[in-house]
């Protein structure tokens, strides 16, 4: 069955059984939204006295549940925004509301948005659903704060911004397409998500730690599949583990009769997540090992990957384990954030004849220029002679939202734009509601690539990658291997895209892995 299907059914069984829970707990739940009604109101009577800004408007729905349910149920359809939008409506770009177990303020303004993005960690620290802190760890570059957040960040950024990577990466990105598409047959299906996915985890893993197609590169490739499966689960626990604490207290024979089929499907993605991480942990650190052991790498002027990078800082804070937790964590674009930018550019250009065929066009004459020279496409090459590919792309991220948006948590009352965020709540920079604002982007759901001609791609209106001192460091790197594939696949080959439709939660991705008929060009 589909590990979709199966998501859902669990979660139906879920809903279920809150709802019974409810029913036999009914008067017990009364008190319990008393007390937190007038718990809400005492505290925001505190900050009107303290401050001039308010809480923002808002409902935080259940106790203890919130609103998880209907923001999740939201997530899986068409339109995920639609959460944010009924409530934006209501209450303002700006609003409250209760998901994942805490109280969150929810911002869908790009200048608040900011704001929480280039703050630094003595005003708001990261914030994730437990599942997702459990097995990412507390080493990890996205939970860490301060001076060593700063300095692994500034590490890999800079290493990722060098020449030296990006001409690697180009010549592995072509190398491994080249490979991967001399494998296609004429007429045949492929399936772009699942080939976009094997390039790019390939690509990244040799520039973290040199690994080549192998055992070894099969093995991670495994662990690692197994390992995001534990990352994008849901919380064994219902959302709130006060609330699960309490009902589980008063009805322990029925959660005791229940348990093995509503969280045993959660529980064995985490634990298999577990000793996924441990696996390639372990791994890691035998590299790390054997370079120890050779120390004439280490102490090379050119680093060749990001290991090297890490094991020739001088600073004690980045041990080994430390390090082996981050190169796992690095490797996520590469099973996730590039394979599905890819795949979403496929999927809009399939469905825009016009979009298609003048990047065709221009990434045929690049080709025909080229190989007239008698010249290789060099990195700069794809970035800076293919403008109509990089509007192209650029239209992808506001679209396809692959990063929806980041939650951090304030430690210590904010004030910004008139609102108070009150200490210890999350903070949700919802991304996707930003960019599909019809008051900010002329017919927001339609694929235009022409509106990012001649015009500056930044601000705050525009996040795809996240912002401030979290600015993802791969960046530019992710537009490169687009670019790279982009290329080689609409210059040699004609395609027929399946009908297919996106998924956008816990991932965005293509429900049916994006299978295309390709037939190869006979006249390129």
């Amino acid at each position: 069955m589909d590990n979709s299907w199966i998501v859902l059914l669990v979660k139906a069984i879920l809903l279920s059984t809150m709802i019974v829970i409810l029913y036999r707990n009914s008067s017990r739940i009364i008190r319990l939204i008393i007390h937190s009604t007038t718990g809400t109101t005492r505290r925001q009577g505190r900050s009107r006295r303290s401050s001039s800004s308010l809480i923002p408007l808002g409902t935080l729905g259940w106790p203890f549940i919130g609103e998880t349910l209907e923001f999740i149920a939201c997530a899986y359809s068409d339109r995920p925004e639609s959460f944010m939008d009924k409530r934006r409506n209501m209450y303002g770009k700006v609003f409250k509301s209760h998901i994942f177990g805490n109280p969150t303020i929810v911002s869908t303004d790009g200048e608040v948005s900011k704001f929480v993005l280039q703050s630094d960690a003595r005003v708001f620290v990261p914030s994730y659903p437990k599942s997702l802190t459990e097995l990412m760890g507390k080493s990890s570059i996205l939970l860490i704060n301060g001076s060593l957040q700063r300095r692994i960040h500034g590490l890999i950024g800079a290493f990722f911004k060098s020449t030296n990577l990006k001409a690697q990466i180009t010549q592995d990105m072509q190398n491994y397409v080249q490979q991967a598409m001399q494998m296609w047959s004429d007429h045949h299906p492929v399936y772009l998500q699942d080939e976009t996915k094997n390039i790019a985890f390939q690509v990244l893993v040799k520039a973290l730690i040199s690994l080549d197609p192998g055992e070894e590169m099969e093995f991670l490739k495994k662990q690692f599949q197994i390992f995001i499966s534990g990352l994008m689960s849901l919380p064994i626990n219902i959302p709130g583990s006060r609330l699960y604490r309490s009902l589980q207290a008063s009805l322990a024979p029925f959660f005791t009769q229940q348990k093995s089929f509503l969280f045993i499907y959660f529980f064995s993605l985490l634990l298999g997540g577990f000793q996924a991480k441990k696996k390639m942990v372990k791994l890691v650190r035998k590299i790390i090992q054997a370079r120890r052991r050779d120390h004439t790498n280490l102490s090379s002027a050119d680093p060749r990957d990001v290991l090297d990078v890490l094991l020739n800082d001088a600073s004690d804070q980045l041990t080994d384990d430390l390090i082996s937790d981050n190169i796992i964590d690095l490797m996520i674009p590469g099973e996730d954030s590039v394979p599905v930018l890819i795949t979403l550019a496929i999927k809009y250009l399939s469905d825009n004849p016009i979009a298609l065929r003048q990047l065709m066009e221009e990434n045929i004459r690049l080709k025909q220029l080229k190989d007239q020279l008698g010249e290789p496409l060099s990195w700069s090459d794809y970035i800076s002679m293919l403008p109509f590919t990089q509007t192209v792309i650029t239209e992808t991220l506001r679209m396809g939202n692959i990063i929806i948006g980041v939650m951090r948590k304030a430690m210590r009352d904010v004030e910004i734009k008139g609102y108070l965020i009150p200490k210890g709540w999350c903070v949700f920079t919802y991304f996707r509601s930003v960019h599909l604002d019809e008051n900010l982007y002329d017919l927001p759901y339609q694929f235009n690539p022409w509106r990012w001609q001649n015009k500056e791609v930044s601000g705050c209106n525009f996040t795809p990658f996240g912002g401030g001192q979290r600015l993802c460091p791969g960046l530019d790197l992710a537009r490169l291997e687009a670019s790279i594939f982009l290329h080689h696949f609409v210059t040699q080959f004609r395609w027929v895209a399946e009908e297919d439709s996106i998924v956008n939660f816990p991932t965005v991705r293509m429900k049916r892995r994006m299978p295309v008929w390709v037939e190869r060009r006979k006249d390129p």
